[in-house]
Order: structure tokens, then sequence, then C-alpha cells
């Protein structure tokens, strides 16, 4: 197993020493110490940040983070709170992925709109143009 300082972990995980070291105050992640007391992490940390990371990229917020991580150590007899809450992150992350699609439908109208009028084929207000996609 490989172990790494905390620079080169950084490095390898894509993150800065400041954000693992607050990463560590909120419980996050636990390095583990040489004989020196240095702290260092392995590979199961790396694959643990990366899915530290991958819930927050579903806009899990962080103390929803601190949760799971709290609920994950009391071990299997929390499967079920941890499921349920990673329902909730998922169903607010596909209300905003939805949300998100809607504008980016009216961003392309706009777009089509603009090269309509530059090509001088629509001559409606874009409040007019839209009205084609109700």
């Amino acid at each position: 197993m490989n172990q790494y300082s905390i620079g080169e972990f950084a490095e390898k995980v894509g993150l800065t020493t400041y954000t693992l070291r607050y990463y560590e105050k909120q419980n996050l992640i636990v390095p583990k110490r040489d004989e020196n007391e240095r702290r260092y992490y392995d590979d199961q940390d790396v694959k643990w940040i990366g899915f530290i990371l991958h819930l927050k990229g579903t806009g899990m917020l962080m103390s929803e983070i601190q949760d799971y991580v709290a609920l994950r150590k009391v071990g299997d007899s929390t499967i079920e709170d941890r499921k349920e809450l990673l329902q909730q992150v998922r169903k607010r992350s596909l209300a905003e992925i939805e949300e998100r699609e809607a504008h980016l439908q009216i961003l392309s109208h706009k777009i089509d709109w603009y090269d309509g009028k530059l090509e001088h084929q629509v001559d409606e207000s874009f409040e007019e143009y839209l009205k084609r996609f109700e």
C-alpha cells in the first residue's frame, strides 16, 4: 500500500493541503500517523476522497456529507439512514438538473433567434419566437 505525505496526497487527489486539513477538521478524513507523528495517507484514502468529491459534485451540503460520514463510522446498522440521505440528495440533484436543462433550452432558443436575426429570417420579438415552442 502506498503512503503519501499531505503534499503528495493533495497533488494526487487534486486538492490543496488547506482543503485536506479542513476536511480533517470536519472529520471527513482521518490521516494515519507515522512513527514521527507526521500524517500520511494511503490508496484507500484516495478512494475515499474521490467518493467525498462525488458527493460534493451532486450538490450535497457539507453538513449532509458530515452526517453521512458520521453514519458510516457507526457501521452497517445505519445503512438505511445513509440510503435515505443519498436518496434525498439525488432527488434534489435531479430537480436542479431539470431546472438547468430548462435554462439551457431557453439559451439555445435565444441563440437560434439570434441566428435567425442575423440571417434576416426572423422579424419577431424573442417573446413571440418562444411562443412557437409552447
